[in-house]
Order: C-alpha cells, then structure tokens, then sequence
C-alpha cells in the first residue's frame, strides 16, 4: 500500500491544530459548566451527616420524589427519541444527544446528595460535558466520527473537573465506552480536553484534594503479590456493588410491571428503604461519603465489612430512580475495602486504601488502565508499583459486568469464555468455549478410567 507522502505529515498535522482548537474550546466550557455545578454542590451536600433521624426520614422520600417528578416530566417526556448516555450516544447515536434537557440531571443530583442520598458527583459533570460536546459537534455541523470525539472529550472534561486527574479523566472517557478496546484516535481529544477543564476548573476556585501516602521504595515481590491480593479482594467487592446495584434496580422495574407503579413514586419508596436503613447504618455513608474516604486514606481503622453499607445504600438511592454519579461511590467502597483488609496482609491501611480506591474503579467500570493512571495522578509516581497490579487482577477478577449497562463488550477477558463482540454487557450472555468444557470431560473421563483401573485391583 502507496503512503500518502508527504501529504500525509501535514494532514496529521492540521488534525493536532483541529483538536487543539476543538477539544481546548470543549473543555473551557465544560469545566465553567462543571465548577458551576460542584459551586452549587458544595454548598448544599454533607448537611445531613449528623441530622436526627426523623430529619432524613423526611428528607429522603422528599427527595425521592422531587427526583421522579423532575426525570419524569422535565427530562423523559422532552428528551425525544435520543438517549442522553454518553456511550449510548458514542456506540450507537453518532455523537448525538438531546440539548433541551442538559439541565435536568444537574439540578436531579443536588437534590439527591443535598437530602442524603448516597451517589457520586461525576454523573451530573460527565453529563454536562457530552451534552455541551455533542451540542457543540451539531451547532458546527461536524461530521459523525468527529462528533463521536468530541463527546468522548467532553466525558472526560468532565471527569477531569470534578477529581483534578487530567490525564486518569482523558482514558476513563475512552476506555469507558467498551470492555478491552481503547480508541487510541481519542486520546488526544480527550488528553487536551482533560487539561484544559482541569487548569479552568481550577481558576474558578474549584478545590482538590491532595493525598500524602508513602509507598516504600524497596519494592519486593512478595509486596507485589500483596498488592494483587488487595485487587483480588476489592474486585470481589466491586463484584458485590454491581449485582446490588442491577438487583435493585431490576426489582424496581418489576415492581413497575407487575403493579403499574407511577415512575415518580419509585424514587419515594426508595428514600423510604434508605431512610429505613438508615437506622442501622451509620449516617457516614449517605451523601458523597468523602470524610470516610478520607479518615481511610489516612490510615484509621475501617470495619471490615464497611463497605457493604456503602454499596447498599447508594444500590436503594440510584436503583429506585433517584440521579447521580456512581464513581465517587467506587472510591469510597475500593478506600474502605481496602483500608479493611491491608492490615490482614501486612500492609500499612493507607497503602491498602490507596490501592483499594483505584482497584474498585478498574473493577466496577472496567478501565484499568485509567484507574492506573489515576492512582499515580492521586498518589504520587511511588504508587504505580502498588497499584498496577492491583487494578488488572480487579478488572478480571470482576468478569464482564459493569455500573454501566450500555458499555459495550468488545473482547472477552478470558480464553475460556466465549461472547458475541460489540454488544452492550447488560444484555450479553457470555459463556464458557467449548474448548475448556471438552478440557474439563477429558479429565473428568481419565479420573473415571484411573478410578474403574484401582477398583478392578485385587
């Protein structure tokens, strides 16, 4: 095959000045948009932690049906025939999304997180930036490839907005959009885009966090296998979040069959359950749930099955129809966990929350590769011996599940199992190959041979 030379330097040349131009543009309105957003919410999450508990009772059911009134009205009946995810609005919509309702998952998630409820705040930013980015792709009349980027740029503006992890933000926009295959066309969009929201977001006065953790130096074998032990451990417990998660809201959309239940009533009965709940749990884990990320990240004890409280509760608030995001609840349920367990292995428990924080994220997202990174842009170059490990055994150890439905599949995480390519992971049904079942029936009949020869022995 013919190169296109020397045309073909200056065509790649005039696509680095396109994306510059692009994706700088994409992630100075989207991270306006977003230190907009996170301005708001800082002033109204975190209130509830220490409210009575008739506070919440109140509260939530409140904002349970705040929540279905908004999604049902201004958002599912104005929204047309697009769907509004963005890897919906990649894989399948050609970079399209609905504009006129940019505004109600926003305004969805202050209500949530300011009445208690356990979510994220990465949904709403993400939101805004596809929405902002494909509004942009339509109003320029951008072709559908291009469009398909500039979403892609605007998740992960969006994402880099809201945790100040640039280049993390840049591959989870990427990676995020189908299990084993990263569009290495995107990364620079979203590299640029990623910086750019990040420096913006940062003028506007938006805070981050700083981590100080030490990772020793003299990084041994055994302290690897640690490590993967960690993964191991978090990948089972991310295992555990996403089942709650698809349980719960798989009941709710039975309960809405079976009884013909008015969608906004199902976010209602969701504050009810977390409310109820409530008076076991401890009030720690509603809301955003940082200052237990935080006291774990410090090195205090956790209780060991903490974790569970987490995932149950933000399950009940996003699986009844309530809206937020469902990352920053990976960080407080990976921190936890790994907190937990890091003194079990001879493990200092800030190390193990370090390392439990990005492998739930490699886990329950399926993007090792981003959590990787973001581990390092968290933590310091010193974390990535720690964490490398850690994030590719959660990511297997998970299987083909996801927090996202509509994530496509793109290859198989095992030679042992068998799935159709390119379908979204909450309809595939993947199965074992039929190499390692006729693998399993040749030992299983060399065992009855072995069995039959010592019986027949005098």
């Amino acid at each position: 095959m013919r190169r296109l030379s020397p045309f073909e330097p200056l065509v790649m040349l005039g696509t680095v000045v396109q994306w510059l131009v692009l994706a700088m543009a994409t992630g100075a309105l989207v991270g306006t948009g977003c230190s907009l957003f996170l301005g708001a919410l800082f002033m109204t999450e975190g209130r509830v932690y220490d409210a009575p508990w008739w506070v919440l009772a109140l509260l939530l059911p409140l904002g349970g049906l705040a929540n279905g009134l908004l999604l049902h009205y201004a958002w599912e009946k104005r929204r047309g025939d697009l769907n509004d995810e963005p890897i919906v609005a990649v894989n399948e919509q050609a970079g399209r999304m609905p504009i006129t309702t940019l505004w109600v998952k926003p305004v969805a998630a202050l209500i949530t997180l300011g009445c208690g409820g356990s979510a994220g705040k990465e949904g709403p930013c993400s939101h805004i930036g596809a929405s902002v980015a494909a509004g942009m792709g339509q109003a320029l009349r951008l072709n559908a490839e291009l469009r398909k980027r500039l979403v892609a740029c605007g998740v992960s503006a969006g994402f880099a907005s809201v945790f100040g992890t640039p280049i993390a933000g840049a591959i989870y926009g990427v990676e995020m959009l189908a299990i084993g295959r990263i569009r290495h066309d995107f990364l620079f969009p979203g590299i640029v885009a990623g910086v750019t929201a990040f420096v913006v977001s940062r003028w506007w006065g938006v805070p981050y966090p700083e981590f100080s953790i030490g990772f020793d130096a003299r990084f041994t074998l055994l302290l690897f296998l640690k490590t993967v032990l960690v993964g191991v451990l978090c990948g089972l417990a991310a295992l555990v979040f996403v089942e709650l998660h698809r349980g719960v809201r798989t009941a709710f959309a039975w309960l809405h069959w079976r009884t013909g239940l008015w969608p906004p009533l199902a976010p209602l009965l969701g504050g009810l359950l977390v409310a109820a709940l409530v008076l076991v749990a401890p009030t720690d884990f509603l809301g955003l749930s940082l200052p237990v990320m935080d006291r774990a990240l410090a090195g205090e004890s956790v209780p060991v099955l903490g974790f569970l409280w987490k995932a149950l509760l933000v399950a009940l608030t996003l699986g009844s129809g309530f809206y937020g995001g469902i990352v920053t609840p990976q960080f407080v349920i990976g921190a936890v966990a790994g907190g937990a367990c890091a003194p079990l292995l001879g493990l200092a428990p800030a190390q193990g929350a370090a390392v439990g924080l990005v492998a739930v994220v490699a886990a329950a997202s399926n993007t090792p590769v981003a959590a990787l990174i973001m581990g390092v842009e968290l933590f310091g170059a010193g974390s990535i011996w720690y964490v490398a490990g850690a994030c590719a055994a959660a990511y297997l150890v998970i299987g083909h599940r996801s927090v996202y439905p509509a994530q496509h599949l793109a290859y198989a995480k095992s030679a042992w199992i068998v799935a159709s390519p390119d379908e979204p992971v909450g309809n595939e049904k993947v199965q074992l190959s039929y190499g390692l079942l006729r693998w399993w029936g040749d030992r299983l009949h060399q065992a009855r041979r072995w069995r039959d020869r010592r019986s027949k022995r005098p």
